[in-house]
C-alpha cells in the first residue's frame, strides 16, 4: 500500500503584466515551484504583456508538500531576469478544490521577507528548576535555507525571542545546511501567554541582515507535553502590505492536486479481470461494461478516463483488443460515414492516448527534421491575401518593393517543399511505426471497410485511418510542437504562421482534398498540386501500413522487447577534476543515453560507449548547490562501483527543465533499487570538508533528505497498473450510482434485485459483478491504514487544450 500525490498543472496565459522593457512591452515566462523548488520553466513569450502559454505538466510528489507557486519573470539578454510577482496555492487551498483549482488568479508582489524555504531542527523542553520551570531549547541544525548572498550560499544564524529576552546563536559562514547544536534557557511562568520565537537570519557585514524564516511555538502546549523535538518548516514574515491587488496582472491557471491510496495489486485483481474479460469477449460478450463507462462518464473527464483505460489495457497486452471494441461501438452507432469519428467519443479519446503514449517517438523521427528545418530557416510565409505583408527585397543596398504575387508564390513554394519533404519522410516510415500501432490501424481500416463496404465509400477507411494521424496527431504537433516535445521553445509569430498553413496542408491531405476541405479556404489552391500528390502517397502509405499479419506483428514486437530502448538520451557537461578549489575544474561535453539497464555515455551519439554504471549501482539522482562549481543546473548521481565503493558524477544541464527532465527520468528507472539514499550532500567534497555543511568526513551523512519521489510525467513513462486501476475504481466509485441505477432496470424484469449474492457465489451479470467489485475495494479502503479519511468521489478536472 503506497500513498501516491500528484499535480496536474496547465499554465494558460497571463494578461495585464506591467512593462520591464524600455520597449513598453516584457518578454514574459514562468517559473513553478514546488516548496521553493524549481520544477518547470515555460518558453519566453516575446514582446507582449498578454502572453498565452497553453503548457500542460503533471508532477509527481511526496504528499507531505506544502505549496505550489508561479512565479512571472520577464526574460532579459543582458542583465538578471525581472521579476513580475507570483501566485501561490497551498496544499490547503487545492485540497479544498477537489476538482482543480481553475481561473484567473491575480499576481501579488514578490516580499524577499515572504520567499523563505527550508526547515530548522529544533529540540523543546520544560525543565523543571529550584524556584521556577525553565524553557530550555536547543538549536541543532538547519537545511535547505535560501541562498542570500552572490556566492549562492547564506551566513546563517538563530534568533530566540521569549518574554521579553532574545538569544542568538553563532554565525555560520557560506552554508545552507548549518550545524549549531547550541541550547538556550528562559525563565518559564506558569500560565504565561507569550509565544516562543526562533527565527533564522542571513548575516551581512554592511547592509542589514536577510530574514531566512521563522517558527513560533505555543508555550501553553508545551506545558502539557513537556519535550517536544523535530524538523519545523520556517514560515515567512507576512506582517507587511501588499501592492494592490490587480496592479501586476493575472495569471490563468488549472492545477489539481491528487491523492491515491493505492493497494496492493492483488486488490485489483478481481477489477482488472472483469473489465480485461469484457474486452476480450467483444461486442459479442454477455456484458456490455466498456458502453456503460462510457455513457456515464461525463464530457469534463473523458480524456481522462480514457487515457487510464487505455495504459491498464497496454499493460494487459490488451490495447488493440479495447480500441476494436472501442472502434466496433462507434461504427454500430454512426450511419454517416462523414461524421464517423468526428466526435469527442471514447473512442477518439482513447485513440488520441494511444498515439501519444505508443507513438510518439515515431512521431519525432518523422516530423522532427521538418520542424527543425520550419524554425531555422524563419521566412516569412502566407498564402491568404488579406494577410500579404509587402516587404523590400535586394541587395548590396538596391531594395525594391516586393510584389504581393512575389510574396504568395514564394511563400507557396516554400510551403509546397515542407509538404512535400513531409510527405516523402511518412512514406518511408512504414517499418518504423511501431508494431502494435500498425496492427491497431489495421483493425480500424478493416472494420471501416466491413461497415462501409460500397464503391461511393472506397476512401472512407483511409479517412478513418488519417482521421487519427493527421488530424489529431500530426497537425496538432505541427501547430504548437512544444507541447509535442519536438521544441524546447514557442515559436515566434512568423514561424507560428508558417506552421499554421503547413498543418492546414496535411489537413487537406489527411481529408484526401475532398470538395468540402477546398472550399473553405479558397486561397490554399497554389498548394493543391502537392496537397494531390500527397493524397496518392498518403493512401499508398496507409496501404503498406496496415499490411500487417499477426505473425509480423509478433515477431516485430519480439524483436523490439530484445532491445533496451533509450529512457532518455542526450549532450550533459560532465565535470571533471583538474585540482583542488573551484577554477581547478572544468565540464567537457559527451553525449549520454539511459535505458532500463545503464546509465553511459560517449564523446558523439554515434560514437561507442566509452563508460556505462549500471542502473542496479545508483542509490540518488540529486541537484547541487549553485555555488558548489559556480554553476546553476548541475546534478549528481551517487553510485557504488564494480567495487562497492561509493563515487559521485557530476552533470551540468542547459536549463532547468533538462535538469528536472533527466533527474525525473533517472528517479524513475531506479525507484526499486536495494539501498537508495534518505539523505545526501547538495554540495561537494573540497579540500578536507563539504562545502555545504562544513562537516569535515567525507562519509559524514548527507545534510538535506532526497528527494527520490519528485517525477514529471512524461509520455515514454513506464506504466504504473496499480495507479491506473486506482483511477478507473475512482471514476466508477464516482458513477457508482449511475450504474446502479443501470442495474436496477436491466434486472427488473428478472427479480433480481440485489447486487450482493450468497456466500461461494458469484453474480451472474458483468454489471452486478463490477457494482460488488466496487463494493469490495470500497471495504478495502476504508480498513486499510489511511482509509479514516472520506472516500467520497474525486472527479478529475477536464484540461481543455
Amino acid at each position: 500500500m503506497a500513498k501516491r500525490s500528484s499535480l496536474s498543472i496547465r499554465i494558460v496565459e497571463g494578461k495585464n503584466l506591467p512593462a520591464k522593457d524600455i520597449t513598453g512591452s516584457s518578454d514574459p515566462y514562468c517559473i513553478v515551484k514546488v516548496d521553493n523548488e524549481p520544477i518547470i520553466r515555460t518558453a519566453t513569450v516575446w514582446k507582449t504583456l498578454c502572453p498565452f502559454w497553453g503548457e500542460e505538466y503533471q508532477v509527481h510528489l511526496p504528499p507531505t508538500f506544502h505549496a505550489v507557486a508561479f512565479y512571472v519573470m520577464d526574460e532579459d539578454a543582458l542583465s538578471r531576469d525581472d521579476v513580475i510577482g507570483k501566485v501561490c496555492l497551498t496544499r490547503d487551498t487545492l485540497a479544498a478544490h477537489p476538482k482543480g483549482f481553475s481561473g484567473w488568479a491575480h499576481l501579488t508582489e514578490v516580499d524577499p521577507d515572504e520567499e523563505v524555504q527550508g526547515e530548522i531542527h529544533l529540540r523543546l523542553e520544560v525543565v523543571p528548576g529550584p524556584r521556577a520551570h525553565r524553557l530550555r531549547c536547543s538549536v541543532l541544525e538547519a537545511r535547505d535555507l535560501a541562498p542570500k548572498d552572490r556566492n549562492g550560499a547564506s551566513d546563517p544564524f538563530v534568533r530566540v525571542r521569549y518574554n521579553g529576552r532574545t538569544q542568538e546563536t553563532s554565525i555560520v559562514k557560506k552554508s545552507c545546511y548549518p550545524r549549531w547544536n547550541e541550547m538556550f534557557e528562559f525563565e518559564l511562568e506558569e500560565g504565561a501567554m507569550e509565544a516562543l520565537c526562533v527565527e533564522a537570519w542571513d548575516w551581512d557585514l554592511v547592509s542589514r541582515n536577510d530574514f531566512l524564516g521563522k517558527v513560533v511555538f505555543n508555550v501553553q502546549r508545551l506545558w502539557a507535553t513537556q519535550q517536544e523535538e523535530g524538523w519545523f518548516r520556517l514560515q515567512p514574515d507576512q506582517s507587511k502590505s501588499r501592492r494592490g491587488e490587480g496592479s501586476l496582472g493575472s495569471l490563468q491557471l488549472e492545477v489539481r492536486l491528487r491523492d491515491e491510496t493505492v493497494l496492493p495489486s492483488g486488490c485489483y485483481q478481481p477489477l482488472v479481470r472483469l473489465l480485461c474479460c469484457e474486452v476480450k469477449l467483444g461486442t459479442q460478450g454477455p456484458g456490455q461494461l466498456i458502453p456503460l463507462i462510457e455513457e456515464t462518464t461525463s464530457t469534463e473527464c473523458r480524456q481522462d478516463v480514457a487515457t487510464n483505460l487505455l495504459k491498464l489495457f497496454l499493460g494487459q497486452g490488451l490495447a488493440k483488443d479495447f480500441l476494436d471494441l472501442l472502434f466496433q461501438l462507434e461504427l454500430g452507432r454512426t450511419s454517416e460515414a462523414n461524421t464517423l469519428f468526428r466526435s469527442n467519443s471514447l473512442a477518439s479519446k482513447s485513440m488520441e492516448s494511444f498515439l501519444k503514449v505508443a507513438g510518439m517517438r515515431y512521431l519525432h523521427g518523422v516530423l522532427g527534421p521538418i520542424i527543425d528545418r520550419v524554425f531555422e530557416e524563419k521566412k516569412y510565409v502566407e498564402l491568404d491575401p488579406s494577410k500579404v505583408e509587402v516587404k523590400d527585397v535586394g541587395c548590396s543596398g538596391l531594395h525594391r518593393p516586393q510584389t504581393e504575387a512575389e510574396v504568395l508564390e514564394q511563400s507557396a513554394q516554400t510551403l509546397r517543399t515542407h509538404l512535400g519533404a513531409l510527405l516523402s519522410a511518412l512514406s518511408r516510415s512504414v517499418r518504423a511505426c511501431p508494431a502494435v500501432v500498425r496492427a491497431t490501424f489495421r483493425q480500424l481500416f478493416r472494420r471501416v471497410r466491413e461497415r462501409f463496404p460500397s464503391a461511393q465509400h472506397e476512401n472512407v477507411p483511409f479517412i478513418a485511418v488519417t482521421s487519427f494521424l493527421c488530424l489529431r496527431f500530426f497537425s496538432p504537433a505541427i501547430m504548437a510542437p512544444k507541447l509535442f516535445h519536438l521544441r524546447e521553445r514557442h515559436a515566434d509569430a512568423r514561424t507560428s504562421r508558417t506552421l499554421l498553413l503547413l498543418a492546414k496542408a496535411v489537413q487537406n491531405v489527411g481529408n484526401l482534398d475532398t470538395p468540402a476541405s477546398r472550399a473553405k479556404e479558397a486561397w490554399m489552391e497554389p498548394l493543391q498540386p502537392t496537397v494531390r500528390q500527397g493524397v496518392a502517397q498518403l493512401k499508398d502509405f496507409i496501404t503498406k501500413l496496415v499490411d500487417i499479419e499477426e505473425k509480423e506483428e509478433l515477431d516485430l514486437q519480439r524483436a523490439l522487447s530484445l532491445q533496451a530502448p533509450p529512457v532518455k538520451e542526450g549532450p550533459l557537461f560532465i565535470h571533471r577534476t583538474k585540482g583542488k578549489g573551484p577554477l581547478m575544474s572544468s565540464f567537457k561535453k559527451l553525449h549520454f543515453s539511459l535505458t532500463t539497464e545503464a546509465l553511459s555515455f560517449a564523446k558523439t551519439p554515434s560514437s561507442k560507449k566509452s563508460a556505462f554504471i549500471k542502473l542496479a549501482n545508483i542509490r540518488a539522482a540529486e541537484k547541487v548547490e549553485e555555488k558548489s562549481f559556480g554553476s546553476s543546473h548541475v546534478m549528481q548521481v551517487i553510485y557504488e562501483d564494480d567495487a562497492g565503493k561509493p563515487q559521485t558524477m557530476y552533470l551540468q544541464c542547459k536549463c532547468v527543465n533538462e535538469l528536472n527532465q533527466w533527474l525525473s527520468a533517472l528517479r524513475k528507472v531506479c525507484i526499486s533499487n536495494p539501498g537508495l539514499l534518505g539523505s545526501y550532500h547538495p554540495g561537494v567534497f573540497r579540500g578536507d570538508k563539504w562545502s555545504c555543511c562544513h562537516q569535515k568526513d567525507k562519509s559524514d551523512l548527507g545534510c538535506d533528505k532526497t528527494r527520490s519521489r519528485v517525477t514529471l510525467q512524461e509520455w515514454n513513462d513506464p506504466l504504473d497498473h496499480d495507479l491506473e486501476a486506482q483511477l478507473i475504481y475512482r471514476h466508477l466509485l464516482g458513477v457508482e450510482a449511475a450504474l446502479r441505477e443501470k442495474h436496477r432496470e436491466l434486472s427488473a424484469g428478472t427479480g433480481a434485485g440485489s447486487v450482493r449474492t450468497g456466500p461461494g457465489e458469484a453474480p451472474e451479470d458483468p454489471l452486478a459483478q463490477l457494482l460488488q467489485v466496487l463494493q469490495d475495494l470500497q471495504e478495502a479502503h476504508s480498513s486499510s491504514p489511511a482509509g479514516s479519511r472520506p472516500l467520497g468521489p474525486n472527479r478529475p478536472l477536464a484540461l481543455q487544450t
